[in-house]
């Protein structure tokens, strides 16, 4: 097959590069910026531009049998600082996306939406796709948004979509200066030898899952014709005071921590079912989180030793 990454060059979708090669696939990559941490890959075929510019969507589009949708332009924790350019610079270029795959005869997306987002405050845990939909910032507004019309363009369009709604995202290759992605940002302040900053009194629970098992998610749906919504995660929850103490443990450095006033978007408890996807994609995680910490860990202290040997 070959493969359209729409923001193909993030964190993310760095990872389900690596898988699509490894499994064969010819893989396209559009997006506004290169890759922050390694340069390009032989038989990667990288256009620049964005989901908002039809030239750009048409060229990227031709030949393609399928779309991963991995853009975005905000994070939980930024999206209700603007609202209104979180829904102009988000759901509008998806809009664009579907029209011009429909004019490219393209029917297959697989689309990241937030499992961590989404559901908003659950009671019961874990948290099944039929979990009713609350979210409580604009980021997951945005993403219910998008799903609302991936359905639509289904049923009106033959559109054939898979929703994808990861928890928290960890590994090599993610952004350590703070702006999303709580094992990413203290792994990057303790290599500082900086204080690490919990929102809320640590009692926060999340679902961390590893980028390399969520990649083979995507790739998984990919290749498969699964329609509708899966969850993407570990099935385990574990609090910041928690995961804390693992980084503790694999770095074998003392942290130092400072409490903040909790913040309202936070929910205090998200953990993710995952039944499904082992069901339906055969997909199950499969690095335990003390490992992918220390994958994480070894790779930030070889970048960090690389940057120093090259000023």
């Amino acid at each position: 097959m070959r493969v359209l990454l729409i923001g193909g060059n993030g964190f993310i979708g760095s990872h389900i590069q690596d898988v699509l090669l490894g499994r064969g696939h010819a893989v396209r990559v559009l997006d506004v910026s290169p890759e922050l941490f390694r340069t390009q890959l032989a038989g990667v075929e990288y256009l620049k531009g964005s989901s908002d510019q039809p030239s750009a969507l048409t060229a990227a589009l031709a030949g393609v049998d399928a779309v991963v949708y991995l853009a975005s332009t905000t994070v939980p924790s930024t999206s209700n600082a603007d609202v209104s350019r979180d829904i102009e610079s988000n759901l509008v270029p998806l809009a664009s996306t579907l029209d011009a795959m429909r004019r490219a005869g393209v029917s297959r997306i697989v689309y990241f939406s937030s499992g961590g987002t989404v559901y908003g405050v659950v009671d019961g845990h874990p948290v099944s796709e039929t979990a009713p939909l609350d979210p409580v910032c604009s980021y997951g507004i945005v993403k219910v948004a998008a799903e609302k019309y991936l359905g639509m363009y289904r049923h009106l369009y033959g559109m054939r979509p898979l929703v994808l709604r990861p928890s928290n995202p960890f590994g090599p290759r993610q952004g350590h200066e703070g702006v999303q992605g709580f094992v990413a940002t203290c792994l990057g302040r303790l290599s500082r030898g900086e204080l690490l900053e919990v929102w809320g009194d640590g009692s926060v629970v999340r679902d961390y899952v590893y980028v390399a098992d969520l990649a083979m998610a995507a790739v998984l749906g990919v290749e498969s014709d699964l329609p509708g919504v899966v969850n993407i995660g570990s099935g385990e929850g574990r609090s910041l005071s928690e995961v804390v103490a693992t980084l503790a443990d694999v770095t074998g450095l003392t942290p130092r921590v400072e409490y903040s006033g909790g913040r309202a978007f936070d929910v205090p408890r998200l953990v993710l079912s995952t039944a499904r996807a082992q069901a339906t994609l055969g997909w199950k995680p499969m690095m335990a989180f003390e490992d992918g910490v220390a994958a994480h860990w070894e790779w930030l202290i070889n970048t960090l030793a690389v940057k120093e040997a090259c000023r």
